[in-house]
């Protein structure tokens, strides 16, 4: 693969940053867009060692001036769209502003192909929050019954970008992407939360982890992997959306007893439940059928549950960013 730009929205992320490192393995010519990008120091980039390789822009989704801009001057094959307020916590708390960074950011992305007119193609990351509760394993014909801020942002932004597909044909699609983690998520998610205090206290730190609802199920991943699935989804001849998941549902207590496990310690003796945590609303149970991604895309997850938090602590412990290519060819 050569020849080709891509620009991604919400390069800074750590699926932006996976997915960059991928491109530029791939021979593409990789920009990407951020809010302020002389203020931001791109720690993901630097850690996956490709900051100085990637052509950087500042540039707001909530602006049309900007993204116009930003679209006319680089004039990408493929754009990722990866950006807006990503916390269902945080969105909560600021669910104006997850709606606008999420939804309003996704049709100013969406009016400017329709009037550039170029031959380009979009990506746009979406959430299994938008399916809510699902006992039983959701599929991309799954009706959303989102009950978060942010699943709601995430679900408009989802029918903006098939109407769009629908009434002007643009060659654009969504990724319905279940919980996905590496060594370079923040800790304010609950994942790396975990792993990096399971860490700290096998080394001497002495501290309690405190956590909210422990009992919730959920579908893991890990998010270099998918960055591999968004990239293959836009390679399809005709675009279509696309559950990414493990198709494995395990709760967050056995996620945690993995990672304790994995450092020889007992989880019984290291975390303390904070009521004070928990949500509003949550989730229960999320269940995901990845089999379209399996059958159409050649996909399929590699690191799930136990083995996902093990790799996790070893990476933490090595201070690593992880897997960084995938070689999925046995999957086809």
């Amino acid at each position: 693969m050569a020849n080709k730009t891509a620009l991604i929205f919400g390069i800074s992320g750590q699926d932006g940053a996976y997915l960059a490192h991928m491109l530029l393995s791939k021979g593409y010519q990789v920009h990407g867009a951020s809010r302020d990008a002389e203020a931001l120091r791109f720690v993901n980039l630097t850690r996956l060692g490709i900051k100085n390789h990637v052509q950087l822009h500042s540039a707001s989704l909530s602006d049309f001036r900007s993204t116009l801009s930003i679209l006319t001057m680089v004039e990408p094959d493929e754009i990722y769209n990866l950006a807006g307020q990503s916390s269902v916590v945080l969105s909560f708390d600021q669910p104006v502003e997850t709606f606008e960074s999420v939804t309003v950011g996704t049709l100013n992305i969406l009016e400017c192909i329709r009037y550039v007119k170029l031959p380009l193609r979009m990506f746009n990351a979406i959430s299994s929050e938008c399916f809510g509760d699902a006992n039983e394993p959701a599929n991309e014909e799954t009706p959303f019954r989102p009950c978060s801020p942010y699943g709601m942002a995430k679900s408009a932004a989802f029918w903006a970008v098939k109407t769009y597909r629908d009434a002007y044909g643009l060659q654009v699609c969504s990724g319905i992407l279940s919980n996905h983690e590496s060594p370079i998520r923040p800790e304010r998610f609950v994942c790396r939360k975990i792993v990096a205090a399971a860490v700290r206290i096998a080394n001497g730190s002495g501290e309690k982890l405190s956590l909210g609802n422990v009992s919730i199920q959920r579908d893991w991943g890990l998010a270099s992997e998918y960055a591999d699935a968004m990239w293959r989804i836009l390679q399809q001849e005709s675009l279509e959306d696309f559950v990414i998941a493990t198709g494995d549902t395990c709760t967050l207590g056995d996620l945690m007893d993995a990672a304790f496990a994995s450092v020889g310690l007992d989880v019984k003796d290291h975390v303390t439940i904070d009521n004070s945590l928990l949500r509003p609303l949550d989730i229960s149970v999320s269940r995901l059928d990845p089999g379209k991604a399996r059958k159409k895309l050649g996909w399929e997850a590699r690191h799930r549950g136990r083995r996902l938090a093990e790799l996790l602590v070893k990476c933490e412990q090595e201070n690593s960013v992880g897997p960084t290519t995938v070689d999925f060819q046995r999957f086809r």
